[in-house]
């Protein structure tokens, strides 16, 4: 048995050292995105059915395979011998040193905000900025046609893509389509400083791509060849997205060991989330709108339903995430956001170690500076803000009409993340009564 663990770790050594010379033939070339073959590359959402896996992964499995052949033995190992292996594995993968953060959110949830505490780290980070949302513009209807499987799917395989520093996949979804690996239309750049710096951020010849110009600088459209290079360069990769529906379609993300992967899922009350996107999105929030005037709600209303499926599915990757399955052992956390807003320096200290990046003093400094400031910038994606007043303030735009109906429909949801019920409306409007229970969320 010995003697094929042996063999079964040469193999992998193998594969290593073959990943790594991949790794540095991409860096010498310096259209690594037109590199990517068709055959590589899913090109409609049908091809998706068919999950595509890296040519290392399926030689490995085609050894693994004829091994179990030759001796029966083999594919009889108890589940702690098999958990041994992977850890193993782990520690041998091929990630490069890197590391991974998915944050996982929904809208509303102040994940931008939350995203900022990664961005802000320093010059070692990659961080981009709900890059799914050129998939979803593109390919909403068909998502409804395959109830979001396909969409789920592709997803998953651009988050793999970014991770792995390949915007050739992206490309596809971007509309209209680049020009060489150039485009302007890249959903929030500015959101993102990695790609407002070299070389990245390309000096800006005349005025008229002043429109394109980042927060800190002015920067010309955003070259995806350029910015594959920059994230080669980083140490850690970070991505916010409030586009992933289940934590389950993200296994194989996980699993692919060219990855150091930690997700964070950001939860926040149901009401405060409701609240908010009444106000940001208020001309697709119309039918709530009438309702809080008229004081009746149709529970059996598309909106009702439509927002049941939404607490559903945050309440069943919440579920898969904090019942840590091996697949995800150590490398899923939990945070309300409510808890980051009134312990923010705290919170970030514990997201950084979980995903074992050290906490810069860039990134102390921006979380200290936007928490606790006295007045707000405006705009619905402001991250500058005071963060424990922020917290609170739905309790006093929404109605008690229709926190009732959150409660009901998301009342799992709310009692599995520790959210308190109200009565009535004195109680909704009493910010000396807490709504949050104090919870502990294992995520270790």
């Amino acid at each position: 048995m010995k003697a094929k663990y042996a063999v079964i770790f040469i193999c992998i050594v193998a594969l290593v050292i073959i990943e790594k010379e991949s790794n540095i033939l991409s860096r010498v070339s310096d259209k690594l995105i037109q590199r990517q073959t068709p055959q590589q590359t899913p090109q409609t959402p049908q091809d998706y059915a068919n999950t595509t896996e890296s040519g290392s992964l399926m030689v490995l499995k085609v050894l693994l395979s004829k091994m179990s052949v030759s001796d029966g033995n083999y594919s009889n190992f108890s589940e702690e011998q098999e958990e041994e292996e992977l850890d193993d594995f782990d520690t041998y993968g091929y990630s490069g040193g890197r590391k991974h953060v998915l944050l996982m959110a929904t809208t509303r949830t102040g994940s931008s905000f939350v995203g900022e505490f990664f961005n802000q780290h320093g010059e070692s980070m990659f961080y981009l900025f709900e890059p799914l949302w050129h998939v979803e513009r593109m390919l909403a209807t068909a998502a409804e046609a395959n109830n979001g499987t396909v969409l789920a799917e592709i997803y998953r395989d651009v988050l793999q893509a970014l991770f792995l520093c390949d915007f050739s996949l992206l490309e596809k979804f971007i509309s209209p389509p680049p020009q060489d690996h150039v485009t302007p239309d890249l959903f929030r750049r500015e959101s993102s400083l990695s790609l407002c710096e070299e070389p990245a951020c390309t000096p800006v010849i005349k005025d008229v791509f002043e429109r394109y110009h980042c927060k800190t600088r002015r920067c010309g459209p955003l070259n995806l060849t350029l910015a594959s290079e920059s994230c080669l360069s980083k140490q850690y990769h970070g991505i916010k997205t409030v586009r992933v529906r289940q934590l389950e379609t993200l296994q194989p993300l996980v699993k692919d060991p060219r990855l150091d992967i930690k997700i964070i899922q950001l939860v926040r009350d149901p009401r405060a989330i409701l609240a908010s996107r009444m106000v940001a999105f208020s001309s697709k929030y119309q039918t709530w709108k009438a309702w809080a005037h008229d004081g009746q709600v149709p529970e059996d209303d598309e909106e009702v339903k439509r927002l049941k499926g939404n607490c559903d599915n945050i309440r069943m990757s919440a579920e898969v995430g904090l019942s840590q399955p091996h697949w995800l052992r150590s490398r899923y956390m939990l945070v309300r956001y409510e808890d980051i807003a009134q312990y923010p320096m705290q919170k970030a200290e514990e997201m950084y170690k979980f995903t074992g990046i050290p906490f810069s003093s860039q990134a102390r400094d921006w979380i200290l500076k936007n928490t606790q400031t006295t007045q707000e910038a405006s705009g619905i994606y402001s991250t500058q803000k005071n963060s424990s007043e922020q917290a609170e303030k739905w309790r006093f735009s929404i109605p008690f009409t229709l926190a009732r109906v959150v409660q009901k429909v998301c009342g799992p949801t709310m009692k599995l993340f520790g959210y308190k019920f109200v009565n009535d409306e004195k109680t909704l409007i009493n910010k000396s009564i807490s709504l949050l229970e104090h919870r502990q969320f294992q995520f270790h």
